[in-house]
């Protein structure tokens, strides 16, 4: 046995009974008897139970008597040294407009992790590992940090879970133990993973935005402090017939709230974002002279709201967008409007006043496809939008929802293009402009027949109704038609022969 001295057991019952006689039994072996019951003990507590059954019928088993062992050298019992504890891994990852600083990290199976999400951008930013629950959301300037355990080896992919953010670079890989290599069943799941459908079903009961009213001209010739409240809010509608959008927009509508002032008004702007939006939005006024035209000091995250207050100096009509990064996908959702800034003696009256701007929208899947159709950056990027529209939608201002007119009447447009990135060649089909206001400036061309507004930029026009029927409005780069940008102008009224005359069709040759 290990650690102890080998005893035979199974002597013949005359010698174990002479061996016990009084007579025989002397100080020595009272002593050699009592150190061996020690060292037997010692040995069946230092050494593993091993027991020989005894065969029935046989006799007891009887220890002989032994001289006394000699003492051994004291043995130190060193205990096994206990595992280590891993000591935990202390990470920082630092976010901004749209990258992570660190695209790699790694750590051991199962030691813990105490995680650190440093946002140094302007937006907000958060931070998701696949497959666990790690998710950390941090405000601009803001640090936050949590514990987490990572038990499964392999290669996990980490990423910005905010629209646009992944798919502008915010994303990395974690690295669960010493090889680079995907967990098997991540990368099964890669293998027979599909991309996400492009039309979820189309939701029941959906209308197009409303459209947004003119706002009144100013009749006062004194400055004023003007308070403008809007509210960015996400808005599922109508894009197109059988097609829906989740729209980003100022006030539920596109384009937002027509803003009027006079030069020289001080303008006190509140941007609320809604509770409940995925991202930051912003507002950026071109009429504003100051840092990002407002932007820098609206970055609103959601539930949140900012105040700006600045002077309108220039006349003029102004366009206004967000300007949160990522811009052209903010814009590109619909998050555009207008800014008229009148000068001290306004401007000249006229019967009717429209408000229009166009935009492009880039979907992902097939063109026409039906359906809840999501936004698609790689098209945004390729400049290749499936709609070009007026005023958010295909059809927002057509048949029933026509814009209207009588004859003699003076009407004005206030033409906008959001963007972000096709222009327009404004023109209305049987007319002409008497006058424009190219840009907006102060300045005025007459008798134009088309004009040019890139995006980001609006213009003023104004014609007078000679004669009735049926015109339309378009961007005159023509085949755009196919992808909503034009409307119908309905004008009514007595003929006017002297301007415009049906003459009757042709008859054929040799009819009477």
């Amino acid at each position: 046995m290990p650690g102890g001295r080998t005893v035979t057991i199974g002597q013949d019952k005359d010698q174990g009974l002479r061996a016990q006689a009084p007579d025989r039994i002397n100080t020595r072996a009272r002593v050699g008897a009592i150190s061996l019951i020690g060292l037997v003990a010692l040995a069946f507590a230092c050494a593993p139970s091993v027991l020989t059954p005894v065969e029935p019928g046989a006799a007891p088993a009887r220890l002989a008597a032994a001289v006394p062992a000699p003492v051994a050298a004291p043995v130190a019992v060193v205990p096994a040294p206990a595992a280590e504890p891993k000591l935990a891994a202390d990470l920082r990852i630092a976010a901004s407009e749209f990258v992570f600083d660190q695209p790699t990290l790694q750590v051991d199976p199962g030691q813990r992790v105490h995680l650190s999400l440093d946002n140094r951008g302007a937006i907000q930013h958060n931070l998701h590992v696949e497959g666990s629950n790690v998710a950390l959301e941090a405000n601009p300037g803001q640090v936050v940090q949590g514990d987490f355990t990572f038990d499964k080896a392999g290669t996990f992919e980490f990423f910005c879970s905010i629209p646009g953010h992944k798919e502008a670079g915010m994303k990395g890989k974690l690295i669960v133990g010493n090889a680079p290599i995907a967990h098997a069943d991540h990368a099964a799941a890669e293998t027979v993973s599909q991309p996400a459908a492009a039309a979820q079903p189309l939701p029941e009961g959906l209308t197009r935005l409303p459209q947004p009213q003119v706002a009144p001209p100013i009749e006062r010739r004194e400055p004023e402090l003007v308070k403008v409240d809007l509210e960015t809010r996400e808005v599922t509608a109508l894009l197109d017939e059988g097609v829906a959008y989740r729209y980003w927009t100022f006030n539920g509508s596109i384009p937002g709230p027509m803003v009027r002032v006079r030069q020289g008004d001080t303008v006190e702007l509140t941007l609320k974002n809604a509770p409940g939006t995925q991202l930051t939005h912003s507002i950026n006024l071109h009429a504003v002279n100051g840092p990002g035209g407002g932007s820098v000091d609206t970055q609103v995250v959601p539930g949140d709201s900012s105040t700006i207050r600045f002077q309108a100096l220039h006349p003029g009509v102004y366009v206004y967008h967000c300007m949160t990064p990522m811009v052209g996908q903010h814009v590109a959702n619909g998050m555009y409007g207008m800014i008229v800034v009148e000068p001290p003696d306004g401007l000249p009256k006229v019967d009717r006043e429209y408000y229009i701007m166009q935009g492009d929208f880039y979907l992902q899947g097939d063109r026409g496809q039906k359906g809840l159709r999501a936004f698609s950056l790689d098209k945004l990027f390729q400049e290749d939008p499936e709609y070009i529209v007026y005023n958010g939608s295909v059809g927002a201002m057509t048949g029933e929802r026509a814009l209207h007119a009588n004859v003699g009447d003076t009407v004005r447009f206030f033409f906008g293009v959001g963007g972000p990135n096709k222009d327009s060649a404004f023109h209305v089909v049987g007319g002409s402009f008497d006058v424009l206001h190219p840009e907006g400036a102060a300045e005025w061309l007459t008798d134009v027949q088309t004009t040019l507004v890139p995006p980001g930029g609006a213009t003023m026009a104004e014609m007078k109704l000679s004669v009735p029927g049926h015109y339309m409005i378009e961007d005159h780069h023509i085949t755009r038609l196919q992808k909503g940008a034009m409307a119908d102008f309905e004008v009514e009224g007595p003929q006017n022969p002297d301007v415009f005359e049906h003459l009757g069709a042709a008859r054929p040759a040799g009819q009477p």
